[in-house]
């Protein structure tokens, strides 16, 4: 052997020692550091109906209570029966309420006439007190009694009053067209002032109310038009009309409460019932979106691990949106479409690591379309 031979001999074994060492470090230091899987931040664009859960409920519905007492003499309707506006439901002793009210007639009558007989007497006594013939004393008495007269008339006029009133709440009538949906009293019954007699319900229109999440609320406004169904009748939707949108955001749901009006008039719908809200189509463009498990909730709040060029982690504080398909909108400042985030291996991890990215997702997703789940109230 050559001695140039012998000394390349030499430091190949040297450069296949200084190898062996560098790949023995390296295992070593990733075997050390966190290893993780990554995903890249994918700008997704959709066209999404916004829909939202909620009840349906009477316009109007009122309990009606007895405004005088006395016996239930008559009951027009029973449960669930339908009434007209000003019908008569219930009827409490309207005979004893017309005898009150001809007796507070007759002590009017009275009344007037005495006051008729005052006022005459009080003429006389004038003319003769012109004549010196009667007394001052004497006038004074008469006018006296005048007004004696005169304050009897006012009363009993109000007693009058007061006992049509009465005769006129014997007949419990209702306020408003519907059905009776609950009656608390029954024939023979005697009820006092206040005591509920029964609930009545309109059926149409209706109420729809339900809650939009705070991202959602630019896309409702007083008068639009919505889609609303329920579980049975199952293949009709029914329009409504908004009529009352909420001024202030829930602060503890963020959402947004909100009242639409639906005709009722054919009576397939019930108060109640559970009801789907399709409020329009929000056209959304390069909406940022990562897998679900890259969220990482930590301090009451929804973070990710970003991924520098150099391997390097940040923890990056985020708010997450809407969800499709096992993805999740995230919104927040330094992040961007393409960006590379930690999916899997967060255990451990503290802002300004160092990891060992084992393999990484690509950002490319196909576009989101069909329904997006937002959040319900």
């Amino acid at each position: 052997m050559t001695g140039r031979t012998f000394r390349n001999w030499i430091l190949g074994i040297a450069l296949l020692a200084s190898a062996s060492a560098c790949r023995e470090e390296q295992v070593a230091t990733e075997e050390i550091l966190p290893s993780v899987s990554a995903v890249e931040i994918a700008a997704v664009d959709f066209d999404q109906e916004i829909r939202a859960s909620g009840d349906l409920r009477a316009r109007l519905q009122t309990m009606i209570a007895a405004e005088i007492a006395g016996r239930v003499t008559e009951l027009s309707v029973d449960e669930g029966g339908s009434v007209a506006e000003g019908a008569v439901v219930i009827k409490i002793d309207p005979e004893r309420r017309r005898l009150d009210l001809s007796a507070a007639q007759a002590r009017l009558a009275q009344a007037r006439a005495n006051l008729r007989q005052e006022k005459s007497k009080v003429e006389r006594v004038r003319k003769l007190r012109s004549e010196n013939v009667a007394s001052e004393e004497r006038l004074e008495e008469a006018e006296t009694a005048l007004l004696l007269a005169e304050s009897s008339v006012r009363a009993e006029e109000a007693a009058v009053g007061v006992a049509s009133r009465a005769l006129k709440d014997a007949s419990v009538s209702a306020p408003f067209a519907g059905l009776v949906a609950m009656r608390a009293v029954e024939l023979g019954e005697y009820v006092e002032p206040g005591k509920d007699l029964f609930e009545l319900v309109s059926m149409s229109p209706l109420e729809v109310l339900f809650s939009l999440p705070e991202i959602d609320s630019q896309r409702v406004s007083p008068g639009q038009t919505i889609e609303v169904s329920v579980a049975a009748p199952a293949e009709k939707t029914f329009d409504a009309v908004v009529t009352f949108i909420a001024p202030t955001v829930d602060p503890g749901t963020r959402t947004l409460r909100i009242k639409a009006e639906i005709d009722n008039s054919e009576g397939l719908l019930r108060p109640g019932l559970f009801a789907r809200v399709v409020v329009g189509t929000d056209q959304r463009r390069s909406v940022l979106m990562v897998p679900e498990e890259a969220i990482v909730q930590r301090e009451g709040s929804a973070w990710l691990f970003l991924i520098g060029a150099d391997d390097r982690v940040r923890r990056v504080q985020v708010e997450s949106g809407r969800q499709s398909k096992g993805r999740i909108e995230v919104r927040g400042e330094g992040i961007s479409a393409g960006d590379r985030v930690v999916r899997r291996g967060h255990g451990g991890l503290a802002d300004g690591m160092v990891v060992v990215v084992r393999d990484t997702q690509s950002s490319a997703v196909e576009t989101a379309s069909g329904e997006l789940v937002g959040a319900q109230s």
